[in-house]
């Protein structure tokens, strides 16, 4: 499927400079009110300047701002799962599904015209009807190869294929050909009920029938594509995609002749708009950015409530903090309240914690897990760590002479995951741990020191999808091994959550399926895997005329075709 989460380093920024000095007491709160739950409840699903094709202008050059420059640009590789691939991959390569902002899911007719999911003797049994046209910039048909290659890579049988996930595809028994090479018929061996977010993106067969050409054909090019836009140019050089108009494409003419993505450090990316440089952006946790976008002339600024969450990943290997209590005395000294009211002030967004891994605020499934571990209590805090030997001598503890001091890593250019990290620097001082504050380049974050797991916090989003559950054996299932651990960037897990994964996993009845998360969501917290903070914004500045893109909320930007100005 398409791997439910995708990593955000450029997830917000803060204006307000706050120092580590001083208590964290004296802080702002969050109002985790009932006003802040009616507040999230009120927030649209999308907000995109929705527009019919016939009315939006033939022709023109979007540009789009890239929050750091992607080496990998296949997205089911581990180092290639990121937002920015993403937003790239959206415009040229295949995926089998269309959502909404309500998160209803259905087929995409350019690429697959009809899909049916029966259950045959208690089996479950996916067909899909690949578009007659489908082709691959090559020249080479779609067909159901594509499909049967790019299971067969990312089910896990391999271990030479680094991938991110194996969500849905470790669950299938075969995929093979059915009445044509245009027909596809994948049964499973267990139930899997996210079967609509499998083979998104889609890649080529030579692609996943080599553990080499998975992990390093897409390095530093995009080989092949499919869909509305090819690729023009990948100029590492000026770190821009150029993407044109592709005139094999078999559906309906897009309307853009050009899409420019350019990587530009968050703290250029509101300058670069006010400029004319580009002509949308997400804003950043920042009041001063919203402000001035406001004031550019002609912009539209648009928000919706998405699947997305900041977050601090706690890295459960790391020599410190391998113990679970130390973990939670981490969590309990951390206020979270703190750093939500800090990073949210004046963004007209509710200021909310988030007590859910799974479910956001504003999801039906949404209950507060969070319990004791989720709650500042830093008396609480110092009693976990004294019991775990580690005793306070001067402004630290230390254990057999060792002092306790861990790695607050964050990208060099985000100012708010600096502050995040000076603020936790201040509260974990008062439980006597010192937290060293980390800045490391932004297009290494991920891949010299998250995923390598080289760090001790990291502070980062997850953006979501429709499929909130998949995020559960992505995520959170115990690792395999040190090298084979998806994006379980913890690396920690208990065979008890992973029998409520395998379960949730396999649930095909919604609302069961969402208690089962909810349970696999408790034991999450007091593992201490992902300290999560709150909803993300999605908030998007605009020029006024560009249609069909912003917000979109649960809904994926996947038809580029009404992209564009309007007349």
């Amino acid at each position: 499927m398409k791997v439910g989460y995708k990593a955000a380093a450029g997830a917000a920024l803060l204006a307000m400079a706050l120092t580590a000095c001083g208590g964290a007491a004296d802080k702002p709160k969050a109002a985790s009110t009932e006003a802040a739950k009616e507040a999230a409840a009120q927030l649209p699903g999308s907000t995109i300047n929705a527009v019919p094709y016939e009315q939006v202008a033939d022709g023109g050059t979007l540009t789009l701002a890239l929050s750091s420059w992607q080496a990998n640009w296949n997205y089911n590789q581990v180092n290639g799962t990121h937002d920015n691939t993403d937003n790239v991959m959206e415009a040229v390569m295949p995926s089998v599904f269309l959502s909404d902002d309500k998160a209803d899911v259905n087929n995409h007719p350019d690429y697959v015209t009809e899909w049916k999911m029966e259950i045959k003797d208690g089996v479950q049994v996916v067909t899909y009807k690949i578009h007659e046209k489908a082709t691959w910039s090559d020249g080479t048909p779609i067909t159901y190869k594509d499909f049967q290659a790019q299971w067969k890579a990312l089910n896990g049988s391999d271990k030479k294929y680094q991938v991110s996930s194996t969500d849905g595809y470790d669950r299938v028994k075969s995929v093979e050909k059915g009445a044509t090479d245009k027909d596809v018929v994948v049964t499973f061996e267990k139930n899997y009920p996210d079967w609509k977010g499998m083979f998104s993106p889609l890649y080529p067969a030579f692609t996943n029938s080599d553990p080499e050409a998975f992990n390093k054909g897409w390095v530093g090019k995009i080989p092949v594509t499919a869909g509305p836009f090819k690729v023009e140019k990948l100029d590492e050089t000026t770190k821009t995609v150029t993407l044109v108009r592709d005139d094999n494409w078999w559906g309906r003419k897009a309307k853009l002749d050009k899409v420019l993505f350019r990587a530009i450090e968050d703290g250029a990316t509101m300058n670069a708009f006010a400029n004319g440089e580009i002509d949308a952006f997400e804003i950043p946790a920042n009041a001063s950015d919203l402000k001035r976008a406001k004031e550019v002339p002609n912009v539209d600024i648009r928000k919706a409530a998405a699947p997305n969450w900041r977050h601090f990943t706690v890295n459960g290997s790391a020599e410190l903090l391998k113990d679970k209590s130390v973990r939670q005395a981490i969590a309990m000294g951390i206020n979270r309240e703190t750093i939500a009211a800090s990073d949210l002030k004046d963004m007209d967004w509710p200021i909310q914690t988030l007590g859910n891994h799974l479910y956001m605020n504003t999801h039906k499934g949404y209950v507060d897990n969070s319990g004791e571990v989720g709650k500042y209590n830093p008396e609480k805090a110092k009693q976990l760590l004294d019991a775990a030997g580690w005793k306070q001598e001067g402004e630290y503890r230390k254990k057999d002479g060792k002092e306790f001091a861990i790695r607050f890593t964050y990208p060099s250019s985000i100012a708010v995951a600096k502050q995040e990290g000076e603020l936790t620097q201040a509260m974990l001082k008062e439980i006597g741990v010192k937290v060293n504050v980390e800045p490391v380049p932004d297009d290494k974050f991920f891949d010299d020191y998250v995923i390598p797991g080289n760090f001790d916090i990291a502070p980062f989003s997850w953006l979501g999808t429709p499929f909130p559950n998949g995020a559960l054996p992505q995520i959170y299932k115990t690792p395999v091994s040190a090298e084979n651990y998806g994006s379980n960037f913890p690396r920690v897990g208990t065979p008890e959550l992973d029998a409520l994964i395998e379960q949730a996993a396999g649930e095909m009845d919604p609302q069961k399926a969402i208690d089962l998360g909810n349970q696999a969501d408790k034991l999450i917290w007091d593992l201490v895997h992902t300290i999560p903070m709150y909803q993300r914004p999605s908030i998007y500045a605009a020029k006024k005329n560009l249609a069909n893109y912003g917000a979109f909320g649960y809904a994926d930007p996947k038809d580029w075709t009404a992209v564009g100005f309007t007349k």
